[in-house]
């Protein structure tokens, strides 16, 4: 993210922002570019509308329209009423809105977020996902790094997955998640008799050699009474297992797919190396 901000020099490689050349127009694309990095500082004595005002000169924003858009922004990004407060007296999530404010005053095509959810409260998490999708919506282009897998799909539209290095994963959140679908696996859990805890141990122990033996099943685990039943490849019609089950005595408890999200997409599409 910082070589395709200019910030640091690529060792070999190429990148374009908007059809612009990282090594020939850096000038254009900081133009064009807001970056926000996970942690950045702020300076003590200076109130926010002060903070967004100095930064505003930096762009060269004409002195005449540096405060309007300035209280623009703040109402962006819901921080209006901190306006007079110490920018060293805000809280993470605040300090997170405000420096999404700041990079927005020259109204950059691109945006850099590093870790934008990082250290916030669900409260926050919340806030900055519903900010994040109100800046889509102005056509701007966002990028996004996080480590915060699940709550990105409902923000993004494409998603990519770098493993040492390598970009392995390119493309729409949903054709993402069918990949990792590709294999599904059943959540199953049974009764039988009573109900008894032993029972329905051993219910599981029986219920699982029988879902073992169909076609389109193709390995079988138990965990903490759960039936986790893995299908072959491509399989996605597994309709007669229940009925197999009912038709043998159990009863059934529970009986779904197992949901898939961009983290549980991560782990089945990755495999762990690092640099």
């Amino acid at each position: 993210m910082r070589m395709i901000a200019t910030l640091l020099n690529p060792t070999h490689g190429e990148a374009y922002v908007c059809g612009k050349s990282i090594y020939t127009d850096p000038a254009e694309i900081r133009r064009l570019v807001g970056f926000m990095p996970d942690f950045f500082g702020v300076y003590d004595d200076m109130t926010v509308i002060e903070y967004l005002e100095f930064f505003a000169a930096t762009y060269r924003i004409d002195a005449d329209a540096r405060r309007r858009i300035c209280e623009e922004k703040l109402e962006l990004v819901d921080m209006a009423f901190k306006r007079d407060a110490m920018v060293n007296q805000l809280s993470r999530g605040q300090t997170q809105r405000i420096g999404l404010a700041r990079v927005l005053l020259h109204e950059p095509q691109v945006l850099l977020l590093d870790e934008p959810a990082s250290g916030l409260d669900p409260r926050a998490r919340i806030e900055i996902r519903t900010l994040l999708k109100r800046l889509g919506e102005m056509n701007k282009t966002v990028v996004v790094s996080s480590h915060i897998l699940p709550e990105l799909a409902d923000v993004c539209t494409r998603v990519g997955m770098i493993e040492k290095g390598h970009l392995i994963v390119d493309g729409h959140v949903e054709e993402v998640m069918q990949k990792a679908r590709e294999r599904l696996v059943l959540h199953v859990r049974v009764l039988e008799g009573d109900g008894d805890p032993k029972s329905s141990a051993a219910a599981a122990d029986r219920a699982a050699g029988l879902i073992e033996q169909a076609d389109e099943v193709d390995t079988v685990t138990i965990e903490r009474g759960t039936i986790l039943a893995t299908l072959v490849p491509d399989v996605m019609d597994y309709t007669a297992l229940p009925t197999l089950l009912i038709e043998h005595g159990f009863r059934i408890e529970l009986f779904r797919e197992e949901d898939v999200n961009l983290e549980t997409a991560f782990m089945q599409l990755t495999k762990g190396l690092v640099q």
